[in-house]
């Protein structure tokens, strides 16, 4: 039975967002790491088909059972290789077992297939997964991009240099590249392993997607800075943030699930991270006038999402109810606007990045615009100019990835700024330069100091009294002074 619990576990991580499959059962330190990964990956190829067997048999209701449960047991006991486990789950499902067939039946003749794999949705028959490359993020605290490709190098691997363009990175075995837009990132060819690799578990390399890396990239703290990750585990982002502050100030990472947070604080160990400052608090919780976060000033959030992006979570829709779809959508949204207003309140916020693996543009330009109206002190920055995918009009200055454009999982990304009257002062040394007269006058100046600081300002060389009107305040001056010093004697 533990294999399927084992199994159950991933399948609501990788659905929280808690890690790629092969990443958490590789983590897991399952006994038989290749059992348990073909149960996850199958069931999870399977994902859609056995939601609806279980769902059309009620067998939630009639079992007591969990989703992520039911979907192993399930999965081996009608396309696998039948059920290995004893005991009551056992028990339970057997008594089950004719009508989840006859519904796997029913759904076979409606689609008019003889094998269970011609229920599978073209996407899925071909894993996009399976064309995307293997991306590595250099652990700038630890070692150097440059040491890192001479050990690859010396591990037998072909170093091709910096790619120039997208389609550079369609790599072979054993090949590999730096990416083109971020510095810190390696590309190898699909399914390259590094779980068992040394530089992986020393904490010297971060398995991380491309478009995941650009959230932290794009916020860019300053060393010394204090940062919020606002949705935090299961860590990559804040270990990105570390690096990028080079360990040096304050990060503080939160996250409501306590068994995340702690898969989070052991990533962050063993990637030498010191800077941060970790609580299993709700962000929309965190009081923004605190003292401890009055000098904030960058916050990443990467809130709750649908998944829509990730290329392990997709799955064909064509037959899900859409209203169910579009009610999960409007829910999710509502929150995450929460969470974007909530991040804006913090006084001395500079800048924040919003970013989510989701699709859908109800998650991401549709919440940004909602933000903007109800926060008029921020708005949009432009990023990365080069970058080959941009968010839906009118919002260009974000940025979307996806499978097709941008060789990564699908993303977004939206960099929202402070607006203040730091861009007009930066520009006042410029005036200065290009005439000294425009300084400014005092604001009301009494008819004394009017006419000295336009005899300050006369030439007089060349002009021994200057223009009439010029000769006749001078008089006027001298003799002013003239009684003031007849009155003082």
């Amino acid at each position: 039975m533990a294999l399927y619990m084992k199994g159950a576990e991933i399948l609501e991580k990788a659905a929280n967002k808690q890690g790629a499959l092969k990443t958490l059962v590789y983590d897991s330190k399952f006994g038989n790491i290749k059992q348990l990964f073909a149960l996850v990956c199958e069931t999870q190829k399977f994902s859609a088909i056995l939601e609806e067997i279980i769902e059309s048999t009620r067998l939630l209701k009639q079992t007591k059972l969990r989703m992520p449960l039911a979907k192993v047991l399930v999965y081996d006991l009608l396309l696998g290789q039948g059920l290995k486990c004893g005991g009551s789950w056992k028990a339970v499902i057997m008594k089950h077992r004719s009508r989840l067939q006859a519904a796997l039946a029913r759904m076979k003749v409606k689609q008019k297939v003889s094998k269970n794999d011609d229920l599978l949705p073209d996407c899925v028959k071909r894993p996009a997964a399976d064309q995307l490359p293997r991306y590595v993020r250099v652990n700038t605290l630890k070692t150097t991009v440059e040491d890192v490709v001479d050990y690859m190098k010396r591990d037998g691997l072909f170093y091709l240099g910096q790619a120039s363009r997208l389609d550079d990175l369609t790599l072979k075995t054993k090949e590999f590249m730096r990416d083109i837009h971020l510095p810190e990132l390696l590309v190898f060819a699909p399914k390259t392993d590094f779980h068992d690799h040394f530089l992986y578990k020393a904490g010297h390399i971060i398995l991380q997607d491309k478009a995941s890396c650009l959230p932290a990239y794009l916020l860019n703290p300053a060393p010394g800075s204090h940062v919020i990750d606002a949705c935090a585990a299961p860590g990559n982002k804040s270990s990105h943030l570390a690096a990028i502050m080079k360990n040096k100030g304050r990060l503080f990472a939160f996250d409501l699930d306590a068994k995340r947070l702690a898969t989070m604080s052991t990533l962050l160990l063993r990637t030498g991270i010191s800077c941060q400052q970790l609580a299993n608090q709700d962000f929309l919780k965190v009081d923004p006038d605190s003292p401890q976060y009055k000098d904030v000033e960058y916050i990443l959030l990467d809130p709750s999402c649908s998944g829509s992006g990730m290329v392990c979570l997709q799955e064909d829709t064509s037959s899900v109810d859409q209203e169910k779809i579009q009610a999960r959508l409007a829910s999710l949204a509502s929150f995450q606007l929460k969470c974007l207003n909530h991040g804006l309140s913090f006084p001395q916020l500079k800048r924040l990045v919003y970013s989510t693996c989701s699709v859908h543009s109800q998650e991401n330009e549709e919440v940004v615009t909602a933000c903007l109206q109800q926060n008029p002190g921020f708005r949009l920055v432009p990023v990365l100019p080069q970058w080959p995918e941009r968010g839906l009009e009118p919002l260009t200055q974000c940025l979307r990835a996806s499978i097709t454009k941008t060789r990564t999982h699908g993303f977004f990304v939206a960099l929202l700024e402070k607006q203040s009257d730091t861009g007009n002062k930066e520009q006042e040394p410029v005036l200065q330069k290009s005439s000294s007269r425009c300084q400014k006058r005092p604001a009301a100046p009494d008819e004394s100091e009017a006419s000295e600081l336009e005899d300050t300002q006369t030439p007089t060389t060349g002009q021994a009294d200057g223009t009439p009107a010029k000769r006749k305040r001078k008089r006027k001056k001298k003799k002013k002074k003239k009684q003031m010093k007849e009155a003082m004697e």
